[in-house]
């Protein structure tokens, strides 16, 4: 199978690949991971079964509008497909390894900003809608991305509500899911964002520093949407440091009402955890909802 890669490495890059050596590295929970080397050039590749080669497809487009806004560093993808039972993506190798300093977070923070000012309309003529223009995953949680107008509307039908419906599909008990779902277009009303493009997935897992210190994200659940899902996400599973949201709001400040948005937005990922790990997630999430109707 590596050979079989490797030749399609050649075949984007113009420059033959043959491996040397392959080594397993981590993958994440959802895909394994493994480094192909030539003694020179390097790639990171993930592996899925055949059958999830659009989970591998969406990532690519993603990943690549990400990288066409030359703002904040993302591995870029060099090829995808399937070979055998496997389906494949080829990602430039990145090596990690540089210290989160102060100035390393303010610059992902500014740089996470600068690509939130990309806009539906970079990418799409005429686009200002929430949205995009496929579906994609997140995890391997299908993520439901339909063209748009209102933000509310999007966010209580593709995001809150889909993962609801999944998420009593699996047995989880939310008795004021759906009373929530009909109040979010009243406690989205003061809030009338642009469509950003965002990473969609942006917890500490997802970012890191290169060797050379230069700030990274990756593995991306991409869409245009309000942009304050990424900020949100970022304090889900422990806070990046203060120097991330100071670079952050030296370039884009964070809209008056954030702090009261973000349970709603961050609701839509332990919804997402309840699907794929089940557990206390389904508790937290009912927590959560409780807590978002109290507030509202």
């Amino acid at each position: 199978m590596w050979d079989k890669i490797a030749e399609q490495i050649g075949q984007a890059t113009g420059e033959k690949f043959q491996v040397s050596d392959s080594r397993s590295v981590g993958g994440g929970c959802i895909n394994q991971g493994y480094r192909l080397t030539d003694g020179d050039r390097s790639y990171f590749i993930k592996l899925n079964k055949a059958s999830e080669i659009g989970m591998f497809e969406a990532e690519a487009l993603g990943v690549k509008q990400m990288w066409e806004t030359d703002t904040i560093r993302v591995p870029k993808p060099i090829c995808w497909g399937t070979e055998g039972n496997s389906a494949y993506i080829v990602m430039e190798w990145v090596e990690m390894g540089g210290r989160s300093n102060t100035e390393a977070m303010k610059e992902m923070g500014r740089k996470l900003a600068m690509m939130h000012q990309w806009s539906p309309g970079d990418n799409y003529p005429g686009k200002h809608q929430f949205g995009w223009e496929i579906n994609n995953t997140i995890g391997s949680t299908p993520q439901i991305n339909t063209w748009t107008e209102n933000w509310a509307e999007f966010w209580a039908t593709h995001r809150i509500g889909y993962q609801v419906k999944l998420a009593k599909r699996r047995g989880g008990q939310f008795e004021q899911a759906e009373v929530l779902i009909e109040k979010i277009p009243e406690l989205l009303a003061d809030h009338q964002p642009k469509p950003s493009l965002v990473h969609g997935d942006l917890w500490g897992g997802n970012a890191s520093v290169t060797a050379e210190g230069e700030p990274v994200i990756f593995d991306p659940a991409t869409y245009y949407g309000d942009r304050e899902v990424d900020l949100a996400m970022t304090e889900l599973f422990g806070s990046f440091s203060g120097a991330f949201y100071q670079g952050y709001n030296e370039v884009f400040p964070v809209d008056p009402g954030y702090e009261r948005r973000k349970t709603l937005y961050n609701l839509y990922h332990i919804l997402n955890h309840f699907n794929l790990f089940g557990g206390g997630y389904g508790s937290q999430a009912n927590r959560m909802i409780q807590q978002i109707l109290r507030a509202g």
